[in-house]
């Protein structure tokens, strides 16, 4: 079963200095229908205006990974750590028994792009820790790469929760199949471009839902970026 999931129909927040689009819901978008999916419980498509960004606040027992589609996104945390993720790269922070961070666009001139994605860990009260990595785009192009899982396998960021995450470019006749277990659930979120998904067209800001399904196929792409989640059900 695939249901797909509109751009146009997300909640939407603009507070001036953020526009953002709620996949799920959060914060003061309520839709009982749209709580999350298997143990994915946020995508945000964030737009971080020139010196603008999110003061110190804290989180818990949530796996948080970050992805930039543009600009540079300035992150300092409780942990002290203190970095730039531009695009291309993958941050992982595992929230745990309690961690606190901010994120700004320091630019004077330019709008940042990310998306901020939130899954349910699989144990709460752990250590909180935080982990970034560069998956060169080369290695997106024409395939699903895995960027975050369980294991950190093939140089993917580790992730304390049962799911993985995949990144891939896609046009032309460039295409990719990825066996699902049809017990679980994944999730398909398209951050550019149009693609198509077991014969349903994608376009920027769509997601789709897939349930009792035995693989995913992706083609017919036109310059489509693509994340991809394998999810516990």
């Amino acid at each position: 079963m695939l249901t797909l999931r509109l751009a146009a129909d997300r909640g939407h927040a603009d507070h001036g200095w953020l526009q953002s689009h709620h996949s799920f819901s959060f914060a003061d978008y309520h839709d009982p229908a749209h709580m999350g999916w298997g143990n994915l419980r946020v995508i945000n498509d964030d737009l971080i205006a020139p010196s603008g960004g999110f003061g110190m606040h804290g989180h818990r027992d949530m796996e948080i990974i970050t992805y930039v589609t543009a600009g540079l996104l300035a992150h300092r945390d409780s942990m002290g750590n203190g970095t730039a993720i531009p695009p291309g790269d993958v941050q992982r922070m595992s929230a745990g028994s309690g961690i606190r961070h901010s994120e700004f666009n320091h630019a004077p001139d330019a709008w940042t792009c990310l998306l901020q994605i939130w899954i349910e860990p699989r144990e709460t009260g752990i250590a909180p820790g935080y982990e970034q990595k560069t998956i060169p785009e080369a290695e997106k192009r024409g395939r699903l790469r895995l960027i975050a899982s369980e294991n950190g396998a093939d140089g993917s960021v580790t992730i304390h929760a049962d799911a993985a995450l995949y990144a891939g470019l896609f046009t032309g006749e460039e295409s990719a199949t990825l066996p699902l277990d049809p017990a679980r659930k994944a999730y398909v979120h398209l951050v550019r471009g149009s693609l198509t998904v077991n014969d349903q067209t994608l376009r920027a800001g769509d997601a789709a839902l897939l349930a009792n399904e035995n693989s995913l196929r992706l083609g017919g792409g036109d310059d489509a970026e693509v994340l991809v989640f394998d999810l516990a059900p």
